[in-house]
């Protein structure tokens, strides 16, 4: 059965955050890591960073960009998912740590990506 159109553009902006990262030299560690506060699209390293990072994709700006979507419900959520995985994986513990935010606008492919470090 087929995923929704949503869905799978989802997941295609998904891909597509990592694979850019991965050109930009960040090494991913694990994708959409699941907790009992919420989802952490991907965790990766940036040399000696670990990096939380949440992917947000919109068709268009009408009604905002998709890095205005993650609003301070989000972010709360997101950092309880962040320690939530540092308490489980010891090795990451000492690491500094950032969130960043991978903006996808457009057609998915074609549309433009926006790689916002240490978003919040």
């Amino acid at each position: 059965m087929k995923q929704p159109a949503h869905l799978e553009d989802g997941v295609f902006a998904e891909k597509t955050a990592c694979n850019f990262l991965e050109n930009k030299n960040l090494k991913l560690v694990q994708k959409n890591y699941r907790t009992p506060y919420g989802e952490i699209d991907a965790i990766m390293l940036d040399q000696d960073s670990l990096v939380f990072v949440e992917v947000r994709f919109r068709k268009s700006i009408k009604y905002g960009t998709p890095a205005e979507t993650v609003n301070l419900q989000k972010q709360r959520k997101l950092r309880a998912s962040a320690a939530h995985f540092l308490q489980k994986h010891q090795k990451f513990s000492n690491f500094p740590c950032r969130f960043d935010i991978v903006a996808l606008t457009g057609d998915p492919g074609t549309g433009t990506v926006d790689w916002i470090q240490n978003a919040f």
